[in-house]
C-alpha cells in the first residue's frame, strides 16, 4: 500500500491533490491514501472561518468547501487530524471522528481507524500544559480564550490511545514528540530553524503527551507537522525492541517538502476505511467519564479493563459490519457568487453521524453547548454503558492561566 504523508494541509487540498496526480505521473505509481497531520482547515463557509485561530488579515476559504459542497471528489481516500488553525466548530461536531466530506475522513480528537488490514491511530491538537487536565468545555461561539484552548490536547483524550493494546502500524499527531530531536539530525534542524535552538537545548520542543505515547504504542511509522520544517528520525525502544520511523513534514508552499510517499505492508486491496473493534470498546468504557468542564479532573493512569466492552463491540460488529456511517452536510457550503459579509455565529449543530455512532455505542450524546453536564434527554439505550468507578478519578490541583499562546 503506498501512503502520501502530507504536513499542515491550510485547507490548500486542490494544491496537494495536483502534487499527488503530478507525482503519480512521474513515478509511475499509483496512491492509495493520503494522511494529513493537522492544520486541515476544514472550513465549509464564512461562519466556520471566524472559528479558525488565525489573524483575520489571514483568513481565506481555501479549497476545503469545494469537496464538503460536491462541487469538486477527493480523488484520493484522506486521513487527516486537527491542529491548532481548524474550523474548531466543525471539527467538535465530529469528536469521535467522522466524515468532514466525502472520501474525506476526520480521525476525532483522538480516535484508530482500520484502512484495509492498516491501523491508523492520532491525536489532535496541540499540548498546552495548563489546559491539559481540563475538560472539553469549549463551545461555539468561542472568545478570545477558547478559539485557542479548544486545540489543546486533554489527559482524557491520551489516556483512551494509552488503553490500545493492539499493534498500530500508523500514528499521527500534529506536535512532535518532545525529546524527538535527539534521535535524528540535531545539527542539520538547528542550520534550517536556529530559534529552536533554546528549546532543543532545554529539552522542552514537542509535546511531553505525545512523547508517552509514542513510548508506549511505539508504531513503526509516526508522523507530525507544527513546526514547518522536515524531520526524519529513528527511534529504537530498547535494545532489542521494536523501531519506530518519525517523519515531521512542511506545510503545503511551492519548494517545501510538504509530501512524502511510503510503502506500507498490506494485503490486497480494495481498500475502505471502517471502525476498529478495539478502539470503540475504549471509546464506550471511557465515555461516562467524558470530562465536559473547565475544572481540572483527571482519570488515574492505572490500567482498565476492557474486555466485556470488547466482546459488546464485536457482537455490534458482526450484526452491522465496521462501514463508517455516511457524511451529511450540516451547514451551507460557501458560495462564491454570494460571499457572505456578515456571517451568522457559528453555534453547536448535532452531526447525524455523531448521533449515529453513539447510538450504535448506545451512549448518550453529550457534546451539546447548552448541556454541559451530560445529561442527555433525548437518547435512550437499552443497555448503558458501564461507568468508571468513582475511586477512578481524581482532581489535580488547579492551574493557572497562561496569557501566552501559540501564533
Amino acid at each position: 500500500m503506498k501512503v502520501a504523508v502530507e504536513g499542515c494541509m491550510h485547507g490548500e487540498l486542490d494544491k496537494v491533490y495536483d502534487t499527488m496526480r503530478r507525482l503519480e505521473a512521474a513515478e509511475g505509481i499509483k496512491i492509495d491514501l493520503l494522511i494529513c497531520c493537522g492544520d486541515f482547515q476544514a472550513v465549509r463557509n464564512e461562519s466556520d472561518l471566524q472559528c479558525v485561530n488565525v489573524p483575520p488579515k489571514f483568513r481565506t476559504m481555501n479549497s476545503f468547501w469545494k469537496y464538503y459542497s460536491g462541487q469538486a471528489v477527493a480523488p484520493y481516500p484522506t486521513i487527516f487530524i486537527g491542529g491548532n488553525h481548524e474550523a474548531a466548530n466543525y471539527l467538535w461536531e465530529l469528536y469521535y471522528g467522522g466524515w468532514a466530506a466525502p472520501n474525506i475522513y476526520f480521525l476525532g480528537f483522538a480516535g484508530v481507524v482500520k484502512f484495509g488490514n492498516i491501523r491508523i491511530g492520532g491525536m489532535s491538537g496541540i499540548h498546552k500544559q495548563n489546559d491539559y487536565y481540563r475538560g472539553h468545555h469549549e463551545r461555539p461561539p468561542y472568545n478570545e480564550g477558547t478559539i485557542r484552548s479548544v486545540y489543546h490536547v486533554r489527559h482524557y483524550d491520551v489516556l483512551k490511545l494509552m488503553h490500545v493494546k493492539e499493534p498500530l502500524d500508523i500514528f499521527m499527531s500534529h506536535d512532535w514528540p518532545l525529546g524527538i530531536t535527539e534521535y535524528g539530525n540535531r545539527e542539520r534542524l538547528l542550520r534550517e530553524k536556529p530559534f529552536f535552538k533554546e528549546e532543543v537545548d532545554k529539552r522542552t520542543l514537542g509535546s511531553e503527551s505525545a512523547a508517552k505515547l509514542l513510548n508506549k504504542l511505539k508504531p513503526p511509522y509516526w508522523f507530525s507537522a507544527h513546526l514547518h520544517c522536515r524531520f526524519p528520525a529513528i527511534i529504537q525502544h530498547g535494545e532489542d525492541g521494536p523501531m519506530t520511523k518519525f517523519l515531521a513534514l512542511d506545510k503545503c508552499l511551492p519548494g517545501r517538502n510538504f509530501l512524502q510517499v511510503i510503502d506500507i505492508p498490506s494485503n490486497p486491496g480494495p481498500y475502505e476505511i471502517q471502525y476498529d473493534e478495539e478502539w470503540l470498546a475504549i471509546t464506550r468504557r471511557f465515555n461516562s467519564a467524558f470530562p465536559l468542564t473547565r475544572m481540572p479532573c483527571t482519570i488515574r493512569n492505572e490500567e482498565l479493563d476492557i474486555e466485556d466492552d470488547r466482546q459488546w463491540v464485536r457482537s455490534k460488529l458482526n450484526a452491522r459490519g465496521a462501514k463508517t456511517f455516511d457524511f451529511v452536510q450540516t451547514a451551507p457550503p460557501y458560495d462564491p457568487s454570494r460571499p457572505v459579509y456578515n456571517p451568522p455565529v457559528a453555534v453547536h449543530c448535532r452531526n447525524p453521524q455523531t448521533e449515529s455512532f453513539l447510538q450504535l455505542l448506545e451512549l448518550p450524546y453529550l457534546l451539546d453547548s447548552s448541556n454541559p453536564g451530560g445529561v442527555d434527554t433525548n437518547v435512550s439505550s437499552s443497555q448503558a454503558a458501564p461507568a468508571l468507578d468513582d475511586d477512578a478519578i481524581e482532581l489535580p490541583d488547579e492551574v493557572e492561566d497562561d496569557e501566552g499562546d501559540e501564533g
